[in-house]
């Protein structure tokens, strides 16, 4: 697919089909994904890739926004190897987001569906997946094959102007 394709197709998907993704889209995704930049290259990325019945029902206690997802990436980077800024804040969120982008892309490409799902319980996903503490939660991506169509409100978008000042 075109790259312009894959954005202008690439929607928010809350409902789910009951389709396993294979082994092989899920390596492809993957071998994609991480070619993501990081700030200097620190790469401070961990990704859980939950599909067994047993993480999907712990994921499901700890959001209500799974969407019967068949597979679900919980997006962490290690605060304890991280680009630190001279501000003082460092280069994590942007990393985790960055990947996280290029995981909904290469879905999108794969003929997958996503959601970024930034509702979350932070300590039940921790306890659940035994998170050290240096490990900090971005968002959850839910993947799979979707069962609906783009919400209206996909297409409604500001114009270029709105969002770009031009100097």
């Amino acid at each position: 697919m075109e790259l312009e394709s894959v954005i202008r197709d690439r929607y928010s998907v809350r409902k789910f089909k009951d389709d396993k993704v294979s082994e092989e889209l899920l390596n492809k995704l993957m071998e994609i994904s991480v070619l993501a930049p990081s700030a200097k290259n620190v790469q401070p990325l961990h990704i859980l890739t939950l599909t067994s019945d047993d993480a999907l029902r712990k994921i499901n206690e700890a959001s209500p926004c799974i969407y019967n997802a068949p597979v679900v990436f919980v997006v962490c980077y290690d605060k304890n190897n991280v680009y630190n800024l001279s501000n003082g804040t460092n280069s994590g969120s942007e990393d985790a987001s960055i990947i996280a982008t290029h995981i909904m892309l290469e879905a999108t490409n794969l003929g997958l569906g996503t959601c970024w799902i930034n509702m979350f319980d932070e300590d039940k996903i921790r306890e659940a997946f035994n998170l050290p503490i240096n490990e900090q939660v971005v968002c959850l991506i839910d993947l799979g094959y979707s069962d609906t169509i783009p919400a209206d409100r996909h297409n409604i978008r500001k114009n270029k102007e709105e969002i770009f000042e031009l100097k």
